[in-house]
C-alpha cells in the first residue's frame, strides 16, 4: 500500500484586471502511471496576447506530458515543454501582430517519491513540511538581481517601482528562456507545495503560505488564500492563479469479513 496519497487543486481569481491572463492545471500522465504534474503560467502581452501565451504553456505541457512514458527523463520533458511552448508563442505573436510573454512553473510528482520542478520568470513553486516553510524558487526578475548585489533588501524589493520587470520569460523575440530545475527526494506523508503566479505570494509571507496549506484541504486552503489576497489587495489585484499539492495519509483498509451461520443440534 502507498504510504501517502496526493491531495490536489488549484485555483483562480481575476483580482482587479480586465482579463484573466493566468493559466493553471494538473495532469495525470496516461502512459506512465503513478507520475502527476501541476502547472502554473502567467500570461503577459498587453489585451489578450498574454492569455494566448500562457494557454500555450498549459496546452505544450499536456501535450508533451501525455507522451511522456516512465522510462523518460523528467528534466529533460520539463525543458522540451519550456523550449516547444517558447517557440510557438513567438509564432503566434507574429500572426497575431502581439508580444505574448508567459512565466512558466511545473512540478512533477513520481511513484519513486520524488519530485522535480522547473520554472522560468517569478511565478513561485514554495515547498512545505507540514505547518513548516522550507524553500521557494527564486524569482528571474530584475529587482531579485538587486537584491543578489546587495542593493536593496527583499522587502524593498516588494514594492519596487521594477518589481514588475522580469528577465527570463517565454516568448521573448530576442532572448532565448533559461530554466531553473529543483529536486526533492524521499517524499512523505505532510509534504505539500504550492504553485503561484505573484498575484498571490505577494501578498503573503513564506510562514502563512505554509500555515494555510497545512491546516487545510487544497479547496478550504484556496478559499482562504484568495479571500485575504483579495483584502489585501485594496482593490488593485492581479490575477491570482495557484494549485496546491499535498501529500497526506491513505484511508485506512477496511476489513470485510463473512459472518457464516452456524447450526446447532439440537
Amino acid at each position: 500500500m502507498s504510504q501517502y496519497k496526493i491531495e490536489a487543486g488549484t485555483a483562480q481569481h481575476l483580482g482587479d484586471r480586465t482579463e484573466q491572463q493566468d493559466r493553471v492545471a494538473l495532469f495525470a500522465a496516461p502512459n506512465a502511471p503513478g507520475y502527476m504534474m501541476a502547472v502554473v503560467a502567467d500570461g503577459m502581452g498587453g489585451k489578450s496576447g498574454g492569455a494566448l501565451a500562457a494557454e500555450q504553456v498549459i496546452r505544450t505541457a499536456k501535450t508533451l506530458f501525455n507522451d511522456f512514458f516512465a522510462e523518460m527523463d523528467v528534466k529533460a520533458l520539463l525543458e522540451a515543454i519550456v523550449n516547444e511552448a517558447h517557440t510557438i508563442i513567438k509564432l503566434a505573436g507574429v500572426s497575431a501582430e502581439k508580444e505574448p510573454h508567459s512565466t512558466f512553473a511545473a512540478l512533477i510528482i513520481t511513484p519513486n517519491k520524488e519530485a522535480i520542478w522547473a520554472y522560468a520568470g517569478d511565478s513561485r513553486l514554495y515547498r512545505f513540511s507540514g505547518p513548516n516553510f522550507i524553500e521557494h524558487t527564486k524569482d528571474h526578475s530584475y529587482v531579485e538581481r538587486l537584491v543578489d548585489e546587495g542593493k536593496i533588501t527583499q522587502e524593498e524589493a516588494k514594492t519596487h517601482r521594477m518589481s514588475n520587470i522580469l528577465v527570463n520569460v517565454l516568448g521573448s523575440t530576442t532572448t532565448a528562456p533559461y530554466i531553473s530545475f529543483g529536486t526533492y527526494s524521499g517524499l512523505k506523508t505532510g509534504d505539500s507545495f504550492l504553485l503561484c503566479s505573484d498575484g498571490l505570494w505577494h501578498y503573503f509571507t513564506d510562514a502563512e503560505l505554509s500555515a494555510a496549506v497545512a491546516a487545510n484541504s487544497p479547496r478550504q486552503a484556496s478559499e482562504l488564500l484568495i479571500r485575504k489576497a483579495r483584502e489585501r489587495a485594496h482593490g488593485h489585484g492581479d490575477n491570482c492563479t495557484f494549485a496546491i499539492v499535498k501529500l497526506v495519509k491513505p484511508p485506512i483498509e477496511q476489513k470485510t469479513y463473512k459472518v457464516e451461520k452456524m447450526r446447532r443440534a439440537v
